[in-house]
């Protein structure tokens, strides 16, 4: 297929952007070579495509491997012990919300990979820390690397938001969500199996064992290393020659400028506020209040298995329903915020009716039984368990979405992704203090209905964004306007690596 010459538009998979090029439409450099596999034809290194799975997989061993342990309840924690991971996880989303906010200033000075990598390492002595926990009961260890992770994890969000939400064209931003969706809950999905083959055999409620966290560490330590081969987001080039819209020349006051002028500029994004807020807000009573509190290790462990596994389906589902060609943008983002307010009221109110079998007191109380995968009446709250992993991952996809249908300016999306996962955060680091709380916790009726009440109020809050400032497409000279280029820094000549041979018209 010859590359077509002249501008076309902006986001679509038509050719229309320039790319490194000898000067006659050919890509130069390893980074532009498309290899065959067989009949196909992979994407060359620094495309979109490829940039998207490798950092797929810096998250699905970083933060895939902490949902993992975490899905376990407690971090793997037992009894009293608990407390240790509730006072980690508190000094985590507590420096997160933070340091979240301020994510895209950094992520877009100082670039992806660094912004990974140092994001991974903070997992590994996040992990280490509960290792050590185990022999010592280091608590001071272990609120020190949940804040660490704070700060690690804000930045690597950030970045992997940045990506996610600006590399792909327009007609393909639910899928590369659903991909990299799939991808990241894979590590969770493999972990938690790590941990269930680990402990197969506790059928107590038993501290997870020195095996799963050395397995952890390793895993998050290898994600951090893998940040390292990604390319600078200004040699990515899609498939169409199209570049990434981005700060030409960024310095801390130019993007401490820009974190300051995104608000002023974009103030409607203020009511997707609640649903970022809400969005971690659940994570704390599904894993300790349902899981850890109601099932036993192995239970637990098959249970985080499943849960993970289920988010991969609806991430896979909900990712590419959004990018349905036959119906409008806009008529898409309506029916997506419709199914959100209908899963909301099916799912949590099966929740409700599971909640109300149980109470914080009868948890405490000695001889409380715990489900086992042999018990009977198991398959409910398993089901129950699965629905909550599907509602997750399309809750997080939506929100995602919706962002990245706003505008397509990597610079601004930085900023987006930074404020959404601080502000989530900041829900998340309220709900592990309320629930840690050892004098007076919440009963879990009262957490349970803070999230669906957050839930459900959300999603009205962020109906009017949904209706006035999704567009069926951006204009590229909106996007330009938050950033240092110009028309012709990206609009050029196409090339595309859907033939064998790259050759000009």
């Amino acid at each position: 297929m010859a590359a077509r010459k002249g501008p076309m538009s902006a986001y679509t998979d038509s050719p229309a952007y320039s790319a490194p090029s000898s000067g006659h439409g050919l890509l130069e450099g390893w980074k532009y070579r498309s290899l065959r596999l067989g009949p196909f034809r992979l994407p060359w290194y620094a495309s979109p495509e490829s940039q998207l799975i490798l950092v797929s997989f810096v998250c699905f061993l970083c933060p895939g491997m902490f949902n993992a342990l975490n899905g376990l309840g407690g971090t793997g924690q037992r009894d009293e012990d608990i407390y240790a991971s509730t006072a980690a996880n508190s000094a985590l989303y507590a420096t997160f919300s933070v340091v979240g906010f301020f994510a895209g200033t950094v992520t877009n000075t100082l670039g992806i990979r660094f912004s990974l990598c140092f994001g991974g390492l903070g997992y590994c002595i996040y992990i280490s820390s509960f290792l050590c926990y185990n022999h010592t009961h280091n608590l001071g260890y272990t609120v020190f690397s949940g804040f660490l992770l704070g700060c690690c994890a804000g930045i690597l969000w950030c970045a992997q938001g940045a990506i996610m939400m600006s590399y792909p064209p327009e007609n393909r931003k639910g899928r590369y969500i659903s991909w990299f969706w799939m991808i990241f809950n894979l590590g969770a999905v493999i972990g938690s199996l790590v941990g269930l083959g680990l402990n197969i055999h506790e059928r107590g409620d038993e501290t997870v064992n020195d095996g799963t966290y050395v397995g952890f560490l390793v895993l998050t330590f290898l994600g951090a290393c893998l940040a390292w081969t990604l390319v600078d987001a200004k040699d990515v080039v899609r498939r169409d020659g199209s570049r990434i819209i981005l700060m030409k020349h960024p310095t801390w006051k130019t993007e401490i400028l820009g974190l300051w002028e995104t608000l002023p500029t974009d103030p409607y994004v203020i009511l997707l506020f609640p649903m970022f807020f809400a969005s971690n807000w659940f994570y704390t009573y599904q894993y300790n209040d349902v899981n850890a509190a109601q099932f036993n290790t192995r239970t637990g462990a098959l249970n985080n298995t499943l849960y993970w596994l289920a988010q991969m389906f609806g991430a896979m589902i909900f990712g590419f329903a959004l990018d349905y060609p036959n119906v409008r943008r806009t008529t898409r983002a309506k029916a997506a915020w419709a199914s959100l307010c209908a899963l909301t009221f099916i799912i949590w109110g099966g929740g409700y009716a599971f909640q109300r079998k149980y109470t914080r007191e009868d948890v405490t109380l000695e001889g409380h039984q715990l489900y086992d995968w042999t018990s009977s009446g198991y398959i409910g709250p398993m089901i129950l368990y699965i629905s909550y992993g599907i509602y997750d991952a399309v809750w997080q996809t939506c929100v995602y979405w919706f962002m990245g249908a706003i505008t397509n300016n990597s610079r601004k999306l930085a900023n987006f992704a930074g404020f959404y996962k601080g502000i989530q955060s900041a829900g998340a680091a309220i709900i592990w203090r309320l629930d840690g709380l050892q004098n007076s916790p919440p009963p879990y009726m009262n957490l349970f209905a803070s999230c669906w009440i957050l839930l459900a109020g959300s999603l009205v809050v962020a109906l009017p964004v949904i209706i006035l400032k999704i567009q069926d497409t951006v204009p590229v000279e909106e996007d330009l306007k938050f950033t240092d280029e110009t028309i012709e820094d990206v609009i050029g000549y196409g090339v595309t690596y859907d033939s064998p041979e790259q050759k000009t018209a």
